[in-house]
């Protein structure tokens, strides 16, 4: 077994990755505040300057993707084979390897920080009832259609050139109109899946320390039992036992039978709040809060709150962060969604990716996030208070605890989700730094996928005691930056390709842009839609 894991590693991406990751948790053990300095003055440059880019990046793959659904391009697929898994499955484990952990614990708290503190967009007065509805419209437009949008993108970019073009596995497959799929093993593509190592390990060692955060905080308030180092450490790595126990059971064993769990509990969760929260305030306010997501879209989604300058300037703390985030776990989002959608459309893909997601998404936050809205402005549950004492962590608590009859038993639910949505996440993000590091390996050995996961709980476990989480979650965003690039690119790079598949454009030497691939020759995607390259 020692001997398949040395056989199959790419050493330039392997050694690279983990040094660099090493070195950063080194250099926060060693001088936290020296280092914290240095990665937050990094952070600030870049809001300070780049925030619009964000902003026009993200909306335009959101367009991007809805032409695909509706578009001509939609018929293309990646790959000749049938699809390997139904489609429940297939969306299942798309939305647990994206953010949804994140959905989940910020469902009941996010709302009540816009409803406390109203966006700076809309001249209404805070904690009032005008600012409810703003509220809960807010949250809905952080965590749907935009904030999939990059993964959805990044993993139809992937799946394309590695099931069409032949291109290796890896992040890097992007850059195969650029390089062509012969090429993309360079110098420039091993830069990008080094980057990518790095940013997937950091985003999800984050998402351990925050997710164990909410356990360990969650035992303060609602228990008064307090963790010190030893015990923060227990938790973090119970929960890597955990997930590492589901990544070694595979994909289909492991991650599909566990998403499929997921999203069962989710709706069951979901509907449980509506049936015995307020229902009928529930559906009134989410109708509205849905309403204006709709029609304030576009100017949302492009508000630079540009007569301010600071860099912590509320657009920058949330919208700006929201899609930073996900941009940063795009390289092993997206490389899990290719690595489950060969067979399938390019239609299927998009809208498994924006539409299929927000179909769940947005339920959740007018349900949940509504729920908590208003029993704050009732007074039926005093929510805000404990957050303050606290953190956004205790969120859950108080509201699931306020509900009637089955209080105890929805807040069981609430913590397993998390759980266990955290547990796919960090599930496909192992199997995706495994296949990056071993050259594109479907199906990497028991060994590689082990030494990950107990890396991505070793440095979350650090960072906790050490105080250096937010500066890690700080330097995911920062990786984000670079990532908005190499998502752009593989938009532009599917944009000509489909068009030459479908014979949009004519290209004069298709050889140059695409190396693996005789330009006298039509390619699979081409064959499937019926033309040429030279037609």
């Amino acid at each position: 077994m020692v001997e398949e894991f040395f056989d199959e590693i790419e050493p330039t991406i392997f050694a690279f990755g983990a040094a660099i990751t090493l070195l950063f948790v080194v250099a926060f053990s060693l001088s936290p505040d020296a280092a914290y300095d240095t990665v937050d003055g990094i952070r600030v440059w870049i809001l300070a300057h780049f925030n619009w880019f964000f902003l026009l990046v993200m909306l335009s793959f959101v367009l991007f993707l809805g032409f695909l659904i509706f578009g001509p391009w939609g018929k293309l697929r990646l790959g000749d084979e049938d699809p390997e898994y139904s489609y429940f499955s297939y969306f299942a484990m798309m939305y647990s390897a994206g953010l949804a952990a994140g959905i989940v614990f910020w469902g009941p708290a996010e709302a009540l920080f816009h409803y406390s503190s109203v966006p700076p967009m809309y001249d209404v007065s805070a904690e009032s009832a005008a600012a409810m509805p703003v509220a809960v419209q807010y949250s809905i437009f952080h965590w749907s259609l935009t904030q999939w949008s990059c993964f959805t993108v990044m993993g139809l970019g992937i799946g394309y050139f590695v099931y069409n073009y032949d291109a290796p596995l890896r992040v890097s497959a992007v850059l195969t109109p650029i390089l062509g799929a012969d090429n993309v093993d360079g110098v420039l593509g091993k830069v990008v899946d080094i980057l990518a190592v790095f940013a997937t390990i950091g985003g999800v060692a984050t998402s351990l320390g925050f997710i164990g955060s909410q356990f360990i905080t969650g035992l303060s308030f609602q228990w008064g039992i307090e963790l010190g180092d030893v015990g923060t450490i227990v938790v973090i790595t119970g929960m890597t036992v955990i997930f590492t126990v589901s990544l070694i059971l595979g994909v289909d064993r492991g991650i599909r039978r566990l998403s499929n769990f997921n999203m069962s509990l989710f709706l069951l969760l979901m509907v449980a709040t509506l049936i015995f929260g307020p229902t009928m305030r529930i559906l009134e306010l989410g109708t509205q809060a849905i309403g204006r997501f709709v029609s304030d879209f576009f100017m949302t989604s492009l508000y630079t709150q540009s007569t301010q300058t600071s860099p912590d300037k509320w657009v920058n703390a949330w919208t700006v962060f929201y899609w930073l985030w996900p941009l940063a776990w795009s390289p092993f989002a997206g490389l899990f969604i290719a690595r489950v959608s060969r067979g399938r459309s390019v239609r299927e893909v998009a809208f498994a990716g924006i539409g299929a997601t927000s179909m769940a998404t947005i339920p959740w936050f007018a349900i949940v996030g509504g729920s908590a809205v208003i029993m704050q402005n009732s007074g039926a549950a005093n929510i805000l208070g404990p957050i303050t004492e606290y953190s956004e962590a205790v969120s859950g608590y108080v509201l699931f605890g306020a509900l009637p009859v089955v209080g105890s038993v929805l807040l069981f639910g609430f913590l397993v989700l998390v759980t266990t949505f955290f547990v796919t996440s960090a599930d496909s993000s192992t199997l995706a730094v495994s296949m990056m590091t071993t050259g594109g390996k479907e199906h990497p050995s028991s060994i590689n996928r082990v030494f990950w996961a107990v890396l991505q709980g070793a440095v979350a476990s650090i960072l906790m005691v050490v105080g250096g989480v937010n500066a890690l979650q700080s330097a995911a965003i920062i990786t984000g930056a670079p990532f908005a690039i190499v998502c752009l690119i593989a938009m532009l790079g599917l944009i000509r390709t489909f068009q030459t598949e479908s014979g949009g454009i004519l290209l004069q030497d298709r050889s140059t842009i695409f190396g693996s691939v005789d330009s006298t020759e039509k390619s699979p995607a081409a064959q499937r839609a019926g033309t040429s390259d030279d037609d």
